[in-house]
């Protein structure tokens, strides 16, 4: 038996007005999805324990069987296992984003934030724009890291678990209530403005009506974590397929084996099929038992406020995910275990995530049930189950 998580990043959301008052997964031509659900158990889970925040790193953990109240030390430390950062027990690790602050001529304390995510910046132009603000700001209690796209890292020697407010979740607003209280830290979220606002990059980006990366936005300070192996805990070898860092951190800590698919860079036109297959080879040839597929696509979408374009994410999915990994599965003949999820709902509304329920399907190629649902969060809330501790689900997905 082969096992396999799909899982859709903030795929669920509210009903919407514009899509008929259907939500993006109800709304989506997911005829793969579809066909599936008629042979599944389909459930809402609950994946962000009460009192921790709805974030991308704790809902993953939990998909993956580790609970967050016992296992979560911050969302950076987990990025940074992933681009191989040395992370000594007394440092502290922040994520960097490279974001779009407005240019207009007020303090800077008075501007707004407009883009977490600069465009979607590639690795490329982002990793010169972070060597720039290298070269003025790390001294030796501040280290920077290239991450992928936007997301970056600064470790700080010695420091301190301070609160800070993630970019997404503060979007069109008036910076200044959502900076540091650390002084340190906002002078150099505001001396990175001054070095990239004007940096020859951005000029281009402005010319090709693209928004500037001009400002480093530091949150999810953490510690170094430490999780138990993913193997042991399982019994199964697992293999990670992801674009994100987070997620890649979350199997280097896991022992888990991280798949580095070409043109996997975690916006809406990813290498769909470069994933899938990396995940079928994994499986086939390269003796793992488990893979998790993560596509980060359709909580961008929802970043952005696009149910247009977050509909079409969930159908890219559909399509050139799951359908192509259960056709090939099926003809190769082999027995398999299919959970499809989100790992939180990033409503196109908020523009950021909740930690209301996620509806879940799980598959058995060796027994096929017989329903006439389709899965959707209506759907999957009027089966009537629930999973109220979500570290538990993969119990289920590996129950046989």
């Amino acid at each position: 038996m082969k096992y396999v998580i799909v899982l859709g990043d903030g795929m669920a959301d509210e009903p919407i007005e514009k899509l008929g008052g259907k939500t993006a997964i109800e709304y989506a031509d997911t005829p793969t999805l579809d066909r599936l659900s008629k042979l599944s158990e389909i459930g809402m889970v609950h994946t962000i324990p009460d009192g921790m925040k709805p974030g991308s790193d704790t809902a993953n953990l939990s998909v993956l069987g580790y609970d967050p109240k016992i296992y979560y030390s911050g969302r950076s430390p987990l990025e940074a296992l992933s681009i191989g950062v040395p992370m000594k027990d007394t440092d502290i690790a922040l994520r960097c984003n490279i974001v779009t602050i407005s240019d207009d001529d007020v303090p800077f304390e008075e501007k707004t934030i407009i883009d977490h995510s600069s465009d979607e910046i590639s690795t490329e132009d982002c990793a010169v724009l972070l060597e720039a603000v290298r070269k003025e700001l790390e001294n030796d209690t501040y280290h920077f890291y290239v991450g992928t796209s936007y997301r970056h890292c600064l470790i700080w020697d010695k420091g301190q678990v301070v609160e800070l407010t993630p970019p997404h979740d503060v979007l069109t607003q008036v910076i200044g209530q959502y900076l540091p209280e650390d002084a340190v830290l906002r002078e150099m979220m505001k001396k990175s403005y001054e070095i990239l606002k004007d940096h020859p990059i951005n000029i281009e980006r402005r010319k090709s009506g693209l928004h500037p990366a001009n400002c480093c936005w530091f949150w999810g300070a953490g510690t170094k974590p430490m999780l138990s192996s993913f193997e042991e805990k399982t019994g199964k070898k697992g293999m990670m397929v992801s674009a994100v860092d987070l997620l890649k951190g979350i199997a280097v800590g896991a022992g888990m084996g991280v798949a580095n698919v070409e043109g996997a860079n975690g916006g809406l036109h990813t290498n769909y099929e470069g994933k899938t297959d990396a995940a079928i080879k994994a499986l086939l040839e390269d003796g793992y038992d488990f893979a998790y597929i993560h596509v980060e696509a359709p909580d961008e979408m929802g970043h952005q406020g696009s149910y247009e374009k977050k509909v079409q994410a969930i159908e890219y999915l559909d399509k050139r995910v799951i359908k192509r990994l259960t056709d090939c599965l099926d003809e190769k003949k082999v027995d398999y275990r299919l959970l499809v999820l989100p790992d939180h709902p990033t409503p196109v509304r908020v523009r950021t995530h909740t930690g209301d329920n996620v509806p879940y399907l799980l598959f058995d190629s060796t027994d096929k049930q017989e329903h006439t649902w389709n899965y959707n969060e209506k759907e999957a809330a009027a089966s009537g189950r629930v999973i109220e501790k979500g570290h538990t689900l993969i119990d289920r997905l590996l129950e046989k």
